[in-house]
């Protein structure tokens, strides 16, 4: 099979799917591997931006999806109803900034380092589908553990979590390192993204 008909055959599945879609299912269509998937979505991706079009195939850890460019946002809005959007927080996007540095990490130590209790702002977060348990610890008491979503990788503009800028750490025992820089600023720079959750949906 051809190159153009393969960027066809991506871009008609990005574009049903409507979602991420994993590389292994495009693989499987294909029957490429993942050096040539990754060489031909890369090519589809400068061919999007040489040619100024409104949409993006972004990738999300080992995801692809078919998006709107941001820059567009204000005049795609009009077009469709305005539903709710997720409305952060200070405190939403202080725990947002902890479980993104420290995934799989607890309630109690969310709790711990902002001192307060956080179970209504996890919730509501877990709602949003920003974070989502991600196991039991193998701890005493078998804590549920809290990592973030894809669509936060989606909303905050990041292909993984290896993105997230460097920020100094806080050794709080010898097994685990707890974030306690003030890291709003940059959560809250990125909340236009999560107020613009239609853009790519």
């Amino acid at each position: 099979m051809d190159i153009i008909k393969m960027k066809a055959i991506i871009e008609s599945i990005l574009f049903v799917a409507g979602r991420e879609v994993e590389e292994n299912e495009i693989m499987s269509v294909l029957e490429i591997s993942s050096e040539d998937l990754n060489r031909i979505i890369n090519k589809m991706q400068e061919e999007y931006s040489l040619e100024e079009r409104g949409i993006e195939i972004i990738k999300i850890n080992n995801s692809y999806q078919l998006a709107t460019k941001k820059e567009y946002y204000e005049y795609i809005f009009p077009i469709f109803d305005n539903r709710a959007k997720p409305t952060l927080s200070p405190a939403a996007l202080e725990i947002l900034a902890i479980v993104s540095y420290n995934p799989k990490i607890t309630r109690p130590q969310i709790e711990s380092i902002r001192g307060v209790n956080s179970d209504g702002t996890i919730h509501k977060l877990m709602e949003y589908d920003l974070i989502e348990e991600s196991g039991k610890l193998d701890l005493p008491g078998k804590p549920m553990s809290f990592s973030v979503t894809n669509r936060f990788l989606k909303m905050f503009g990041l292909a993984s979590l290896k993105e997230l800028p460097e920020l100094p750490r806080y050794i709080i025992d010898e097994n685990e390192q707890i974030v306690l820089e003030e890291i709003n600023t940059t959560m809250e720079n990125s909340t236009k993204r999560i107020e613009e959750e239609n853009d790519g949906e």
